[in-house]
C-alpha cells in the first residue's frame, strides 16, 4: 500500500512539475512583448500606437484560444490541445520574424501567438493539474504550477535582452520560437502521467456532469461567474498594459532599456515568492478575499510609482511589490472556477474567464497606445489602472465562494475541504 502511495504522489509531482515548466516557458516568451517593441518599430517604423492594436488584437485571441482549446481539452484531452497550442505559438513567432508588412503582423504576432498562448497558459494547464490534485493539495499544487509562469518572466526576459544585445531581435525571435516546440513533449508527458492518477473525490462530478453547453449555460446564470470574470478583466487591463509600456515608459523618463528588462524580470521574480504564498494562504483562508486584497494592494503600488521620482530605488520598489502580487491571482481565480462549479468542464468554464481577462488586455493595450498618441504620456493609463484595481477588489468580495448547488447535474461542484483536525 505504502509503495502504491509513493508512486501516485511522484506521478502527481511530476504533473506539477511539467505544468510549471509548460507555464515558465509560454509565460516567459509572453513578457518578452514589450522589450521586442522598441527594436522592432525602429527597423519597421510602425507606431507604438499600431503596435498596441497588433498586441490588444493577440490578447483578445488568446481569450478566443483559450475557449476553443479548452473545449478540445475536455473532449480530446488536456494534452493534445496543449501541444497543438505550441506548434501554433511557434509558428506565429517564426512569422513575427519574417513579417514586413502589417498584415503579416497581425497573422504571426496578432493571431497565430494568441491562440498558441490561448492553449499553453493557465485556462488548459490549472484544470488539468486540478483534476489528478485531491482537493486538500489543490491551492498548494496549483500555486507551485503558478511559480513556474513566474520564473519564467525572471529568466527569460533578461535571456531574450541577452539574445538581443549579442545577436538582434531577429535571431532572438527565432531562439524563443524553438523554446515554445519544447511545450509539446512536455504536454504529451503531462498527460500521460495524468491518466495514470486520479483524484478519488472528482470521480462523481466526472460520471455526474451534464452536457459541455448545459454546464456553461449554469454558469452564465450565476452572479458569481460575472463576478470572476469581471474582477478578471482587471486583471488583464494592468498586466497587459505594464508588460508592454512599462520599459517604453521608462526609456521616456531616462532610463535604460536593461532597466525594461530587469523591471519585468523582477515582477517575475518577486511572483514567485507570492505564488508560493498564495499556495499556502488558498488552502487556509477565503480564495475570494485573498483576490480582493491582491487587486487592492495593486492600487497601493502604482500610486507608490508616481508619487516617488522615477529611479532604479523606486521601479525596483514596484517591481518587487507588483511581483508579490502579479499572477497571484491566477491560482485563486482558477481555483474559485473548479471549488464553485465543478472540474468536469473547467477548462472551457475557465476558458470563458479568462476571455473577459483577455478583453481587459486588449482594452488596456489598446487605450494605452490611444492615450499616448494623444498626450505623449501614460498618465491616464496609470490613474485607470488605480481605480480599476479598486473596483476589482470589491468584486471578489462580493463572490460566493460556496459551491453551486443549482446546477443541473448532482455533485457538479467540489465542497471545499479542510485538514482534519488533529
Amino acid at each position: 500500500m505504502s509503495q502504491d502511495r509513493s508512486v501516485q504522489v511522484g506521478a502527481l509531482s511530476q504533473i506539477v512539475m511539467y505544468g510549471a515548466l509548460i507555464l515558465m516557458l509560454a509565460m516567459g516568451v509572453r513578457a518578452t512583448a514589450g522589450i521586442f517593441m522598441t527594436p522592432m518599430l525602429q527597423e519597421h517604423g510602425w507606431s507604438r500606437e499600431f503596435f498596441s492594436n497588433v498586441f490588444a488584437l493577440q490578447n483578445l485571441a488568446w481569450g478566443a484560444g483559450a475557449i476553443l482549446m479548452g473545449m478540445l481539452a475536455d473532449r480530446f484531452g488536456g494534452g493534445r490541445a496543449i501541444a497543438l497550442s505550441a506548434i501554433l505559438y511557434a509558428a506565429g513567432l517564426a512569422v513575427t520574424r519574417y513579417a514586413t508588412t502589417t498584415p503579416e503582423l497581425v497573422v504571426g504576432f496578432g493571431l497565430l501567438v494568441g491562440v498558441g498562448q490561448g492553449g499553453t497558459t493557465a485556462a488548459l494547464v490549472m484544470p488539468m493539474i486540478s483534476r489528478a490534485v485531491s482537493p486538500l493539495a489543490r491551492s498548494a499544487a496549483l500555486g507551485v504550477a503558478n511559480a513556474g509562469g513566474s520564473l519564467g518572466q525572471f529568466l527569460v526576459v533578461p535571456a531574450g535582452q541577452l539574445l538581443i544585445d549579442v545577436f538582434d531581435w531577429h535571431a532572438a525571435l527565432l531562439i524563443l520560437s524553438a523554446s515554445i516546440v519544447t511545450i509539446v513533449p512536455l504536454a504529451l508527458l503531462m498527460a500521460g502521467r495524468g491518466r495514470s492518477v486520479a483524484a478519488p473525490a472528482q470521480r462523481p462530478n466526472e460520471a455526474a456532469s451534464s452536457s459541455l453547453w448545459g454546464a456553461i449555460r449554469d454558469a452564465f446564470r450565476q452572479r458569481s461567474f460575472a463576478l470572476l470574470a469581471g474582477s478578471y478583466f482587471v486583471c488583464g487591463f494592468q498586466l497587459a498594459f505594464i508588460t508592454l509600456h512599462l520599459p517604453a515608459y521608462l526609456l521616456d523618463n531616462g532610463m535604460s532599456a536593461r532597466h525594461g528588462a530587469m523591471a519585468i524580470a523582477v515582477i517575475g521574480l518577486f511572483n514567485v515568492i507570492g505564488s508560493f504564498l498564495v499556495g499556502w494562504l488558498g488552502a487556509r483562508y477565503s480564495n475570494k478575499m485573498l483576490l480582493g486584497w491582491i487587486y487592492a494592494l495593486r492600487a497601493v503600488f502604482v500610486v507608490q510609482l508616481l508619487l516617488m521620482p522615477v529611479s532604479p530605488f523606486s521601479l525596483y520598489l514596484f517591481s518587487a511589490g507588483t511581483g508579490l502580487l502579479w499572477l497571484s491571482t491566477v491560482p485563486l481565480t482558477m481555483g474559485l472556477v473548479g471549488q464553485i462549479f465543478g472540474l468536469r468542464f473547467a477548462a472551457t468554464l475557465g476558458g470563458f474567464v479568462f476571455l473577459s481577462h483577455q478583453i481587459g488586455s486588449a482594452t488596456g493595450v489598446w487605450l494605452s497606445g490611444r492615450s499616448f498618441a494623444a498626450s505623449g504620456s501614460y498618465d491616464t493609463m496609470w490613474f485607470a489602472s488605480i481605480a480599476l484595481a479598486l473596483i476589482a477588489a470589491a468584486l471578489a468580495w462580493m463572490i460566493d465562494e460556496r459551491p453551486d448547488r443549482g446546477r443541473s447535474e448532482p455533485g457538479g461542484a467540489i465542497e471545499p475541504q479542510r485538514a482534519p483536525a488533529a
